[in-house]
């Protein structure tokens, strides 16, 4: 990878921040919209939304006279490590509330943990350095989000039955923050290429609903929500992310991504899917003050 990708101008790194900043915004409709697709089967939704991902990406693509096709001739360990985390996220996502279905707090809290170990995996790439604020930053952001998990009416509990669900769950935090620091060091692939991860994502998701689900056919609204879903937190999001996590300062990204669970309450509570409580504004206030002091070095340029 060249030196660009790695530094790049002031200008350049705020607005590729930015710009994988908005894909935090779009991740926090999905607990919604996966709410109103009704009783879509889990593997069955992925393969949908990443098939409509697809052709989102390459219709922009198209658009914006990129070769589409050209782009997926990449090496293996490319597809190896964007089909890998497509998929191997969502994969381990629903395994863990399968295996673990009567703990559903401690398995999302031990999901959100992604953030952390970003900014955290950060610095072992080259021209990165970790400073404090970015761990307090982050360790507060990781307070508000087991705040906001855990102050429903229970606590955390542990259940000897329930540990294949959590490895399953710290799995996935792994496993996407693997994905998002290791992306920048194959900073050189068009991020045209999430393309095809989201394609093969979705034949992948696709043989699994037919190995482990039911069909189930989408009706009235809930195909909008399917739509919305390929669109944005499914579509977009993980084009804009590439971008950022490429270009932009990945911490303070690992950081601002606590925002996600906090923004997605906030829509369920508008939408009359949660209710509101002290608790949501403890939690916004420890993720919004952990994000700005872990990307204070950015808002400060």
């Amino acid at each position: 990878m060249t030196a660009d990708v790695l530094t790049g101008s002031r200008a350049e790194v705020r607005r590729a921040t930015a710009i994988g900043g908005t894909a935090i915004v779009l991740w926090s409709t999905l607990a919604l919209l996966t709410t109103l697709s009704g009783s879509i089967p889990p593997f069955q939704l992925v393969a949908m939304a990443f098939a409509l991902a697809f052709v989102v990406g390459t219709l922009a693509g198209l658009a914006r006279g990129r070769d589409v096709v050209g782009v997926l001739r990449q090496p293996p360990r490319v597809w190896l490590l964007g089909v890998g985390g497509l998929f191997g996220y969502h994969f381990f996502y629903f395994l863990a509330f399968r295996l673990a279905p009567g703990a559903a707090v401690e398995v999302n809290l031990l999901n959100y943990l992604w953030p952390l170990l970003i900014v955290l995996f950060s610095a072992l790439l080259p021209g990165e350095r970790l400073r404090r604020g970015h761990v307090l930053g982050a360790v507060a952001g990781l307070a508000g989000t087991a705040l906001l998990i855990t102050g429903r009416g229970r606590g955390l509990s542990v259940d000897a039955a329930d540990l294949p669900g959590y490895l399953s769950a710290l799995a996935c935090a792994v496993t996407w923050g693997a994905y998002s620091v290791l992306s920048r060091r194959f900073g050189n692939v068009p991020t045209e290429a999430v393309g095809g991860f989201c394609l093969a994502t979705a034949v992948l998701a696709a043989l699994c609903h037919l190995a482990f689900e039911t069909t189930v056919v989408p009706a009235g609204g809930e195909w909008l929500a399917v739509l919305l879903l390929g669109i944005g937190p499914v579509g977009a999001a993980f084009f804009v992310w590439d971008h950022g996590v490429k270009r932009g300062d990945i911490r303070a990204l690992g950081a601002l991504s606590y925002a996600t669970p906090l923004l997605s309450t906030f829509l369920l509570i508008l939408f009359g899917q949660a209710a509101a409580g002290w608790t949501v504004w403890a939690a916004c206030a420890l993720i919004v003050g952990g994000a700005i002091l872990a990307s204070r070095d950015v808002l400060g340029r």
